[in-house]
């Protein structure tokens, strides 16, 4: 059994606009300029740090963990057992794409990790490869403040 062409049309219609008004409501993937903190600025936490009683300042860098678009790698600084700064020594950046990805979800994944005191992250929607590679490299940097 057939729809009625102008049944048709109005269905047709109307699913193109939920398609749109759900497109529209979706979130941009990269927040506007200047949202988000530098590299290095800490982040106040209410977490009670990562553990360990070691004072005083040291820098810790994990290993280059080699993803599908490059490697990543994460350096630390740590006052006693709180991390004060982190940074992406090295990310995926070969291609202009991944350069603009990691443009917006570098900078999220460092204020995430000032906020965890952790490696316990959420990925960063649309950088699911950089953000694995950035978790491995900070937990291997986290393991090595507790050897």
């Amino acid at each position: 059994m057939r729809a009625h062409p102008v049944r048709r049309t109005a269905l047709t219609c109307a699913a193109t606009v939920t398609v749109t008004v759900l497109v529209l409501s979706l979130k941009p993937h990269h927040p506007p300029a200047g949202a988000l903190p530098p590299a290095t600025t800490p982040t106040p936490s209410s977490g009670t740090g990562i553990g360990g009683t070691s004072s005083g300042t040291r820098t810790v860098t994990g290993p280059a963990v080699q993803t599908r678009y490059g490697a990543v790698q994460v350096q630390l600084t740590l006052d006693g057992s709180r991390i004060v700064a982190a940074r992406a020594v090295q990310s995926p950046g070969g291609d202009p794409r991944s350069r603009q990805i990691n443009a917006s979800a570098v900078p999220a994944l460092i204020r995430e990790t000032l906020n965890a005191q952790s490696a316990h992250l959420d990925t960063v929607s649309g950088a699911t490869y950089t953000s694995e590679g950035y978790i491995g490299s900070l937990q291997s940097a986290l393991d090595r403040t507790r050897a």
